[in-house]
């Protein structure tokens, strides 16, 4: 098991220490917030940390919910495709 190391990284100019097994992970996944943050940002310039922070948030979970039905919606062709396959194959070995 690796040791968690401390890595800086700096997000929406704030200095930030997050602690890791893997500091370039880390880095990049920060590196991506930040990236988001200074987007929403810049398209709200009026808005303050706090409101970028929570428009990057339901950002991030809208993603997510994406992602999550395309996950759910490929298993359930992967497994009506495995019950066909399983199907041909029983046809064939009694062929």
């Amino acid at each position: 098991m690796e040791e968690k190391r401390a890595v800086r990284v700096t997000i929406l100019n704030q200095p930030y220490t997050l602690a890791g097994d893997d500091p370039r992970e880390i880095e990049e996944l920060a590196q991506s917030v930040d990236e988001l943050l200074h987007s929403i940002a810049s398209k709200a310039p009026n808005a303050d940390a706090t409101r970028v922070a929570v428009l990057a948030c339901l950002h991030l979970t809208d993603r997510l919910h994406t992602l999550e039905r395309d996950l759910t919606s490929l298993k359930e062709r992967v497994g009506r495709k495995t019950e066909e396959f399983a199907g041909l194959l029983g046809r064939a070995l009694e062929g």
